[in-house]
């Protein structure tokens, strides 16, 4: 089992530079994967994202990437003709609007920023094995954290699975004195309102038998404990269990409503409060479980 919540960072010295790698992610129904990286290097983007996609299956997971030029580098001119170009160019296309141009000392060092020269970072080839080395330790690190709060979430899933079989082994334990109990009711009643029917009369025994079977629980809990069961041998299973968690607590849930609604017991009525209770903080930590 691993948490969708991780990070990891790696650095790796590049032609001089340093690059740094960082991987982070928090929960996402589905994997949405976002990679940062220098324009010159967009060509190992594929690379990265298929080493990210072989590493998580789901979450939100962002990755960037940064370049340290070596101390001391001067940064690259810019090409003075190019500069002037894009100032030409934008100068005819607001003429051509109507549109009032009066370029000024901060629109030109964006124009003269944007045009320098491609030298500020080292080829894609040039990084490509360093880069790509650092983005497998960033990952390592990445998965192992989300590993470790894996196990802090099995930890509690476990002592909450063990809160569910005690409620609904108490619901199995009550649902054979519930028609029992509704008899006895039913008969101190009827002394209480003068009626003195014989409790083997065959209007008494229909209404019992009609509430006996209404408040029928014994099939809910059978299922229940079964889904129980999927659900624990998922959490031990190593496997992607997100999805298919989430479908098993659905039903359990189902499950208990049921129970809720036919046991018309007070005990009974007590114990599927907190299954329900239990059964929402399970759902909420499950929503960080990849």
């Amino acid at each position: 089992m691993r948490s969708m919540t991780g990070y990891g960072r790696a650095t790796a010295a590049v032609a001089g530079g340093t690059v740094t790698v960082q991987v982070s992610s928090v929960n996402r129904r589905t994997l949405d994967l976002s990679i940062k990286l220098p324009a010159a290097w967009e060509p190992l983007e594929s690379a990265i994202g298929e080493r990210i996609r072989k590493a998580a299956a789901r979450g939100k997971v962002h990755v960037d990437v940064e370049y340290t030029a070596p101390a001391g580098a001067a940064a690259n001119p810019w090409s003075d003709e190019a500069v002037s170009a894009v100032l030409d160019r934008l100068a005819a296309l607001a003429d051509q609007r109507g549109i009032p141009f009066q370029a000024d000392a901060a629109l030109l060092w964006q124009v003269a920023h944007a045009q320098r020269t491609g030298g500020e970072h080292p080829t894609s080839e040039a990084v490509q094995a360093a880069l790509l080395g650092a983005v497998d330790e960033a990952i390592a690190a990445f998965v192992a954290m989300r590993s470790q709060e894996g196990k802090t979430l099995w930890a509690d899933f476990t002592a909450r699975l063990g809160a569910l079989r005690t409620q609904i082994e108490t619901v199995a334990a009550r649902a054979p004195e519930v028609a029992p109990a509704y008899r006895a009711l039913l008969h101190r009643r009827l002394r209480e309102a003068g009626l003195e029917l014989n409790l083997e009369d065959e209007r008494v025994l229909r209404e019992i038998a009609l509430f006996a079977d209404r408040c029928d629980v014994s099939e809910e809990v059978t299922r229940f404990r079964s889904h129980l069961e999927q659900f624990t041998g998922l959490l031990g299973s190593g496997e992607e269990i997100g999805r298919k968690a989430d479908f098993i607590l659905q039903e359990l849930g189902r499950e208990a409503n049921t129970i809720g609604s036919k046991a018309n017991d007070l005990a009974i009525a007590k114990a599927v409060i907190e299954l329900k209770n239990e059964l929402e903080r399970i759902r909420e930590q499950m929503a960080n479980v990849e």
